[in-house]
């Protein structure tokens, strides 16, 4: 089992690349097979799968050359077996990975007598023989990582092999070995390698022996985990990775669920922390709920823009609208609450989720999952935009003309702003939430596995049966003097740090706390709700039913202007914005 993630998202690595530094067992020369001769072959390995020879490959050479197994992907398993053995580990990274298979056959089969075959693998390599394969690899340029196996055969890969790796450009790819033998492990094929195939990056490889055989499940499990080259990197990566998840039943075959299970993708749609949208990094933009507008957005140079109106957008709609054509994305994302997608990720349901706290979401899975990184989106680049909040809730608080007395209700909301009752009103009570105090004074937030035992919930949904949302504001330095900030916490922004911000170009953001005109909060009041509906609305039908189309992105554009006043919302934005900063 494997695992990958993102901040607020986990994605379990059940079926996919990952990669390790073992460079496989090697046995003692004694343990090696004799030659035909019957010398021992310490300096002359004789070839071997590490088992007795079998037949030699029954399919038809002219077809034994096709790739693939599953829907391609980036990833390549090639190998050349003789008796079987390398054949073996090739189907289990296959499993693993959920690459494509590609048999490197010889148009002409080797004979199935052991002693003929010594003698001919000697005299190839005597004379550097490049022999005629069956057949070639179709759409090449496809694969990013490319896995090669093959036995050892007198200290060297067979010269199939040599043949399969220089009838390809390696430019740009990335090559791992792996091999079956006696005792001789890769001998001096690694050198062999990477001068056949100049241009790629090769890492650490794998062996095995007939005594190693049998551990080699777990062998490449672990394997892979260390190297991991699953990890994805790309959109068009994690792509790859949906569909193993898919084809391979990730949750019926590692989990035991029920067939059909699996759920590749699931999020909320646009949600603020736990939506599609945060995957739209991968198009320069991440488009969450903002506190002041939806899909604002504020440049470093001071301009204010929408990015529900842009290219980008339109593109990004696009592209995941195939994902969810290929089935991909949860069905449920558009209708789903946190409890739903809570209780998914509970029942091992999930491949990738998007959330807070892989703990929170994954339940007793969540050792099978890790973070992810941003992803790169087709055209290589991009960004995440940072959202506008914090520790201050705006527009929780009204007062109106009905209130008998304004200075005693301020009173009692001006209490809700002390550091010990702020604690209280966003976590829960002393004695719930907070259950100790250090000598200091300071209140010590309750643990994961107290809040099970205690209340069968973890600490988050323990916060959200207490959460008060009102007039409140977090000063960093309430932490300092009232309670210490809870561990997953920590973990959040230690995860932020390290995933997430490296990823940000421009931490330019709205500031909450622009002061409004009259006239301005009314175009507001008038435009707002209609706007956002509409963008929100069309998105999602965009995502389901695909498109836009020219004519329907114009269309779309047409009724954000002229119908739900994006132009007047966005100069009322821009001159609010131009005031602050003029008295700043």
């Amino acid at each position: 089992m494997r695992k990958w993630t993102a901040l607020l998202l986990a994605l379990a690595m059940t079926l996919s690349l990952a990669a390790c530094g073992s460079s496989g067992n090697q046995e003692n020369a004694s343990d090696m097979p004799a030659s035909a001769s019957g010398s021992a072959a310490e300096e002359t390995p004789a070839p071997t799968d590490t088992e007795t020879p079998a037949a030699a490959p029954a399919e038809d050479p002219a077809e034994s050359g096709t790739s693939a197994t599953g829907d391609p992907g980036s990833v390549l398993i090639a190998y050349f077996s003789w008796s079987g053995n390398t054949e073996q580990v090739a189907q289990i990274i296959q499993q693993e990975t959920g690459g494509d298979l590609f048999e490197i056959a010889p148009a002409t089969a080797y004979t199935d007598d052991y002693n003929e075959l010594l003698d001919i693998a000697q005299q190839e390599q005597s004379d550097n023989a490049r022999p005629e394969l069956a057949g070639q690899v179709e759409n090449w340029e496809q694969y990013d990582t490319i896995f090669v196996g093959y036995p050892n055969w007198w200290s060297d890969a067979p010269m199939a092999v040599y043949t399969f790796l220089e009838s390809y450009d390696w430019s740009g790819k990335t090559l791992v070995p792996f091999n079956t033998s006696a005792s001789g492990g890769f001998g001096r094929s690694l050198s062999g390698l990477e001068e056949s195939a100049s241009g790629a990056a090769v890492l650490e490889g794998i062996s095995f022996t007939e005594r190693t055989l049998g551990d080699a499940q777990s062998e490449v499990t672990a394997w892979l985990d260390e190297l991991g080259l699953a990890v994805p990197t790309t959109l068009d990566e994690l792509h790859t990775a949906l569909k193993a998840f898919k084809d391979n039943d990730m949750s019926a075959k590692v989990y035991g669920n029920a067939p059909g299970s699996t759920i590749p993708m699931s999020t909320g749609f646009d949600e603020w922390c736990w939506g599609q949208n945060i995957f739209y990094a991968g198009f320069g933009f991440t488009n969450w709920p903002n506190d002041v507008c939806n899909d604002l957005v504020l440049q470093k140079d001071g301009k204010c823009r929408f990015v529900c109106a842009e290219d980008n957008y339109r593109k990004a709609v696009t592209y995941f609208h195939d994902w969810y054509a290929e089935g991909l994305m949860d069905v449920e994302m558009f209708s789903q609450d946190t409890n739903q997608l809570l209780a998914k990720g509970a029942q091992g349901y999930l491949g990738v989720s998007t959330w807070w706290y892989i703990e929170e979401l994954m339940g007793d899975y969540s050792k099978d999952y890790v973070f992810l990184p941003v992803l790169d989106g087709p055209d290589g680049t991009h960004n995440v935009t940072v959202r506008t909040g914090g520790g201050t809730n705006s527009g929780n608080l009204n007062v109106t003309n009905k209130c008998q007395s304004p200075a005693n209700l301020l009173k009692f909301f001006d209490q809700w702003y002390d550091g010990e009752t702020v604690m209280q009103l966003q976590y829960g009570p002393i004695g719930v939430f907070f259950t100790e105090q250090d000598a200091n004074g300071k209140w010590k937030s309750i643990t994961e596995e107290e809040a099970k035992a205690k209340y069968n919930k973890g600490a988050g949904e323990l916060k959200s049966t207490y959460e008060v949302w009102g007039p409140k504001l977090i000063l960093s330095e309430y932490y300092d003097k009232y309670f210490y900030m809870e561990d997953r916490a920590i973990e959040r922004l230690t995860d932020l740090k390290d995933f997430w911000m490296p990823f940000v170009d421009d931490t330019t953001t709205y500031p909450i706390d622009c002061v409004f005109t009259s006239e301005e909060l009314d175009t507001i009041d008038r435009y707002r709700a209609d706007f956002e509906n509409a963008v929100s609305e069309q998105e999602g039908l965009w995502l389901k039913d695909g498109g836009p189309s020219d004519d329907e992105w114009s269309a779309y554009l047409d009724t954000l202007t002229n119908s739900c006043g994006m132009d007047k919302l966005l100069e009322v934005y821009q001159n609010a914005y131009d005031r602050y900063k003029a008295n700043v």
